[in-house]
């Protein structure tokens, strides 16, 4: 997903994007009731250093996107993400490191806030995470009730690393 700060081509192709996020791991289901959208997701990292991963995602078993994301700094990140053709997609995930990571991404307004809600299948069956996107470091976020743990700065809880480490022991 393209973060808030960046520009933007003609084409619609990211210059530079910043994300800046927050994750948290869900306890309740109170979000369920301001689900807006929500979408299969399947995705898997062909790539992982110190200073980037590469991650291919298919949505909806309808198109693919590749991502690379730099380090993490504080809350934020760069972020370039481009379109790819489903059967690229597919051949790419065929070369991955790590686990496959299946999930339905939904999408839910909480007081005029989008979070992302994260119900991950399989071996991670159980797992729940919500995230929110930001436009500033510093900006505040009302959390609701159905928030559990934050989980921002704990790397075992990025996608990169569940894919390689799988589960954290205390989940």
């Amino acid at each position: 997903m393209r973060g808030p700060v960046g520009a933007t081509l003609r084409d619609g192709r990211d210059l530079m994007a910043r994300e800046i996020e927050r994750k948290f791991l869900v306890t309740g289901d109170g979000w369920r009731t301001n689900v807006v959208r929500s979408r299969a997701i399947a995705q898997a990292y062909i790539a992982r250093g110190e200073q980037a991963s590469v991650r291919v995602r298919i949505v909806d078993d309808a198109g693919g996107r590749l991502t690379v994301k730099g380090r993490v700094s504080g809350l934020s990140r760069d972020e370039f993400e481009y379109d790819v053709p489903l059967e690229d997609a597919r051949a790419l995930i065929g070369m991955r490191s790590g686990r496959l990571l299946a999930k339905r991404r939904y999408d839910v307004i909480e007081e005029g806030r989008l979070w992302e809600v994260d119900v991950f299948e399989g071996e991670f069956s159980g797992l729940v995470i919500a995230e929110c996107e930001l436009e500033r470091e510093d900006e505040a976020v009302t959390r609701p009730a159905w928030l559990g743990r934050e989980v921002t700065a704990d790397p075992r809880y990025y996608n990169a690393a569940l894919a390689v480490q799988g589960l954290p022991s205390d989940q």
